[in-house]
């Protein structure tokens, strides 16, 4: 899977991913791993364009932020539509990653 992104100081922007299901989701997780380097602080997730998350998508998330967490970096996902932030919402995940409204609010948070 390819993934866009931008790397600046550190902190990687992922965007343009529109679905992440089992048929996906190991090779979503594989590409942020691939795109992450050892010296990057932080990782965020546009999710602008996502319009379907499954089970096996939170769990792509989940290792991934358990990845990072354990190098003591950043992880933050934005711009979520009102039916993924419910998905989050319900499964509790908004409550393990931080989520923000915008790109510029979860840039600031993510560098600050």
């Amino acid at each position: 899977m390819e993934l866009d992104f931008e790397r600046t100081d550190g902190l990687v922007v992922i965007d343009g991913c529109t679905r992440i299901d089992g048929s996906n989701a190991r090779d979503f997780e594989k590409a942020l791993r691939d795109i992450v380097q050892d010296d990057d602080r932080a990782l965020l997730l546009d999710f602008e364009p996502l319009a379907y998350i499954s089970s096996a998508g939170l769990r792509a998330i989940l290792l991934t932020a358990k990845n990072l967490q354990k190098r003591d970096a950043g992880f933050g996902i934005c711009k979520l539509a009102p039916p993924i932030r419910e998905v989050f919402a319900i499964s509790g995940f908004d409550k393990i990653i931080a989520t923000y409204e915008t790109k510029d609010e979860a840039i600031a948070a993510l560098t600050g």
